[in-house]
């Protein structure tokens, strides 16, 4: 099984080829703002480097939010035509879920601007309570209580940032991704109102 996944939903753009459980080929560019005119050229250098060929992909998975309003798009819209057009599977991740990876009890924080914040609690994949946006000072309180490490957008609540694979976070949690039953009812989900994401 030869897959393509894909994360445009915040800073980085991330791309990465696995078949049969090993990454093939593999890139993370921290592009904000600039996914767009990134993926293609980057998603041809993989294919490149893995000796693959769109014609080879077998299933296409991606991270479907939250994040930038336009971030989220990109990957997905690549991903429904390509889906569409070989006819397919497309599977889909939360971008939060994909910081955090299989790691034990990990906060997950990405900026949303405005002294806001993207906010969940993984472990070993699976969330504990709800995804949610709010405040940097609200998540101060939350990740005060419990010292549980933080990935993203640490430096936020004054944290060292950590390192992270997100292409190896792919890989460890494609038995996690929900396959979509209709790709042209797919959508980002967002965790506040669309006009918010609009002043960027």
């Amino acid at each position: 099984m030869k897959t393509l996944c894909m994360d445009s939903a915040h800073k980085h753009l991330v791309i990465a080829l696995i078949e049969n459980g090993q990454i093939k080929a593999a890139s993370e560019k921290e592009c904000w703002k600039k996914q767009s005119e990134t993926l293609f050229p980057e998603l041809m250098n993989c294919f490149q480097s893995a000796g693959w060929s769109v014609d080879d992909i077998d299933e296409v998975v991606i991270s479907d939010g939250p994040g930038s309003y336009t971030g989220v798009r990109i990957a997905m819209s690549v991903a429904k035509v390509l889906c569409s057009t070989k006819n397919i599977p497309l599977s889909c991740i939360s971008t939060l879920q994909l910081y955090a990876g299989l790691s034990e009890h990990t906060y997950v924080l990405l900026d949303a601007r405005s002294k806001r914040a993207y906010f969940a609690h993984y472990h070993l994949g699976k969330p504990i309570g709800d995804e949610i946006v709010t405040t940097l000072d609200e998540i101060a309180n939350m990740t005060s209580a419990k010292p549980y490490r933080v990935v993203g957008d640490a430096d936020l609540l004054h944290r060292e940032k950590e390192n992270i694979s997100l292409a190896e976070n792919f890989c460890a949690l494609l038995p996690y991704a929900r396959k979509i039953d209709n790709i042209h009812s797919l959508t980002p989900r967002y965790l506040k109102d669309n006009d918010a994401y609009k002043v960027k």
